[in-house]
C-alpha cells in the first residue's frame, strides 16, 4: 500500500541540519508516511550519516546535480505518496504531534498550505499566509515549501521545477500552479514546520539573482498583467496601512467608519 505522505529532503553538505531534519521526521507520532533523501554528493559527512541511517529511509540515494531544484525533481520522480513535503536539511517539524494532528487534512486538494515559524538571528517569528490567493499576492510574496503539501498528481499538470534557476524556481511552481493552471488549494490556519533563514534565497548576496529570475518570469510569462499590477500592489499595501492605523481601528470601534 503506498503511503499518503512524501517527506523530501534534499541536502548538500549540511550535515548538522540534515541531522536535525532526520531527527524531527523520525519523531513523528504519526508513521503513515516516506521518507526520501536526495543528498548532492556531500564531503562533509553527510554520505556516512545517511548509510549509517539507511534503515530510517525508504529511498535514499546521493551523487552530483546541478542543484537544489534538480535535487527536489529526483525528490519527486523517486517519491510513491499521494501527497509530497519538502522538508529539506536544516528544516524541522514545529512538534512531534503536528503530522497526527493533520494528516487527515491533507486530501482532495491539489495543495494544503500552513504556516511557517521562522528563526531569523535567533528571533522567532510565525509567517502567516492568506486564505485566498491572487496573482498580486504572488507577486510579492509565495507559499513556503516546507509547509506546503503537494499533490504528487499536481506536476503533471504543471511541470516539474526549473532547474536553470538557482533560487525562486520553487516560487515559480507556485506562482504557475495557482496563475497559469488553476490549482486547488486549502490554508490551514496552524503552525507546521520550522525554517531558519540563511539560505540561498535569503542571502542579500543573491537578491540581484533573485530579481532577475523573477523578473524573467512575470514579464515572459505574466506580460499582460504586469501593465496593471503595479497599481494594484500599491492600492493593497495602501488599504494595509489604514487597517493597521490606530486612528483608524478608533474611528471604526467609534462607528465613524465602517470595517473594511
Amino acid at each position: 500500500m503506498k503511503p499518503k505522505i512524501s517527506i523530501i529532503t534534499v541536502n548538500y553538505n549540511n550535515l548538522e541540519g540534515l541531522k536535525l531534519t532526520v531527527e524531527s521526521v523520525k519523531s513523528q507520532v504519526f508513521k503513515d508516511f516516506e521518507h526520501v533523501i536526495i543528498d548532492g554528493g556531500s564531503t562533509d559527512g553527510s554520505v556516512s550519516f545517511i548509510e549509517k541511517n539507511k534503515s530510517l529511509f525508504d529511498y535514499c540515494i546521493s551523487e552530483p546535480d546541478s542543484g537544489v531544484y534538480q535535487a527536489m525533481n529526483k525528490g519527486i520522480k523517486n517519491a510513491k505518496g499521494a501527497y509530497v513535503l519538502f522538508l529539506n536539511s536544516g528544516d524541522h517539524f514545529v512538534d512531534n504531534q503536528v503530522l497526527e494532528k493533520h494528516y487527515h487534512e491533507v486530501e482532495n486538494v491539489d495543495l494544503i498550505y500552513f504556516d511557517l515559524k521562522v528563526i531569523e538571528n535567533n528571533k522567532p517569528f510565525t509567517k502567516t499566509y492568506p486564505d485566498e490567493l491572487s496573482f498580486s499576492y504572488f507577486v510579492e510574496d509565495t507559499l513556503p515549501h516546507p509547509a506546503t503539501f503537494i499533490k504528487k498528481e499536481a506536476f503533471l499538470k504543471t511541470n516539474l521545477y526549473q532547474e536553470d534557476f538557482k533560487i525562486v524556481s520553487d516560487w515559480k511552481f507556485f506562482i504557475d500552479a495557482i496563475c497559469k493552471y488553476n490549482l486547488s488549494y486549502k490554508r490551514i490556519a496552524d503552525t507546521l514546520s520550522v525554517f531558519y533563514i540563511g539560505g540561498l534565497s535569503s542571502n542579500p548576496k543573491n537578491q540581484s539573482i533573485k530579481f532577475k529570475e523573477k523578473e524573467s518570469v512575470l514579464y515572459g510569462d505574466y506580460s499582460i498583467y504586469m501593465n496593471d499590477i503595479q497599481e494594484v500592489v500599491s492600492y493593497k499595501k495602501t488599504v494595509n496601512n489604514l487597517r493597521q492605523s490606530r486612528i483608524i481601528n478608533l474611528l471604526v470601534k467609534l462607528g465613524f467608519l465602517n470595517k473594511f
